[in-house]
């Protein structure tokens, strides 16, 4: 059975509890990403996704120049690299995530999307069944 490691992004960007939700939002415009993990002295504390700017930030009327831990997800998802392929894809689809912070101890390792399962044969199926259990579960809330 493949494990996380073998399909996961090591080479991940990331931002500080310092950082702005302006400089995020650049951040992620430049890299075309939806999802920027924070990092505090290399351990993981939090996750700023395209939704937690609108949301938690646009929507609550917070200037741009606000802290990203003002506006972060705390209460993060996450897998280690040697979790199976399967049990990311069943995580991701019972808590509705398209993305997985890959951490050993507290300290971030890497990503998993579920693009990256798709890319892979042997996990296809895996995919398409998260996205589709994701798309089903936020297409049957309210808009």
């Amino acid at each position: 059975m493949e494990k996380i490691r073998d399909i996961m992004t090591t080479d991940v960007e990331t931002c500080s509890l310092l950082d702005n939700v302006y400089e995020v939002a650049v951040k992620m415009k430049e890299l075309n990403v939806g999802a920027i993990p924070v990092v505090d002295n290399g351990k993981l504390v939090g996750m700023v996704t395209d939704r937690d700017i609108v949301i938690r930030c646009i929507a609550e009327k917070y200037p741009p120049s606000s802290k990203v831990e003002d506006i972060m997800s705390h209460q993060l998802i996450t897998v280690t690299p040697d979790a199976s392929t399967r049990e990311a894809a069943q995580l991701m689809a019972r808590n509705q995530i398209r993305r997985l912070p890959v951490v050993e101890g507290d300290k971030l390792a890497g990503i998993v999307a579920l693009g990256d399962f798709a890319v892979r044969e042997l996990t296809d199926d895996q995919a398409k069944r998260a996205l589709s259990e994701i798309s089903q579960q936020q297409d049957q809330q309210p808009h």
